[in-house]
Parts: C-alpha cells; structure tokens; sequence
C-alpha cells in the first residue's frame, strides 16, 4: 500500500519506531561494533531508548505496552504510523526471541568465533533492516517485509 502522500510528521513518528529493533539489535554487534568503531554511529540514535529501558524498572515491557496500547490499538492514529510501529513491535519481539536463544542454546559458547559471527550477522541484518523500514518510512510508504508485513496487515484491519 503506498500512502505517500502523508504528511512528513506522520513519516517521521513511523520512522522513529524503529529505535525500538536497532536498540535491541545493537548487543548483538558488540564485538563488530568494537572492531569497526565508525559503525557506532548507528547506536546513537538508539542511545536515548536504551537509557530509559535501563533507568526505567521493566523498561522495555512499559514502552512495549504503551506503543501498542497507545498506538496500534488506536484507531485515531494514522494507518501508516500504526503500521510501521506494529511492524517495529514484531522485529523487536523476534530478536528478543533470538537473544534468549542466544542466552541460552549459545551461553556456554560464548565468546567463540562462530557465536560472534552468528550474532554480527543478526545484528547486520536487523540493521539492514531497520534502514530499509525507516527509509520506507520516510517516503510514506509501507516496508515490505515476508511474513512480518502480512502479519502486521492481518493484525490492523
């Protein structure tokens, strides 16, 4: 669905949902980020989520709830801006999934290369990700994404 003729705050309240995923994404990059440390430039728009999950008790589960309360349940709320936080929502709730897997599949193998290579390549990926739905996005348009988008367009009509 291309709704690019919305109006460029609608664009940019879509495009800031995507901190959520790039926050929760970033632990997976430490050990690329620390090698290549120009890429840390991502992490700084995510700085400020980040803090306030860790200041906050249960900081990731009150702005879960919130954006999905406020926001996707909200049938005030513009479509493309639903869309796209429903969307963010489903990312973050898989890499939460693949961080626990991690935790625990992974825990006792660490610091090998494989697990630093398997996790730099989720963290590129939903890097690549986030970019992608972030410039959709900003062109007003809906990110196609396999599975994720059709469960979100399931979800809000």
């Amino acid at each position: 669905m291309t709704t690019g003729d919305a109006p460029i705050w609608q664009r940019l309240l879509s495009g800031l949902a995507y901190l959520l995923p790039l926050s929760d994404a970033l632990p997976f990059g430490t050990s690329l980020l620390r090698q290549f440390p120009f890429l840390q430039v991502v992490a700084f728009p995510a700085l400020p989520l980040i803090n306030l999950q860790q200041l906050v008790p249960f900081g990731g589960l009150v702005l879960f709830l919130a954006l999905y309360l406020a926001v996707v349940r909200n049938s005030r709320v513009p479509y493309l801006i639903r869309f796209h936080v429903l969307q963010a929502i489903l990312i973050d709730i898989v890499l939460m999934l693949l961080s626990l897997a991690f935790q625990v599949l992974l825990g006792s193998f660490a610091g090998s290369f494989a697990v630093r290579t398997l996790a730099n390549t989720v963290f590129l990926g939903a890097l690549l990700l986030c970019l992608f739905s972030l410039l959709q996005s900003l062109r007003g348009q809906e990110a196609d994404i396999p599975t994720v988008s059709e469960a979100v367009r399931m979800q809000l009509y």
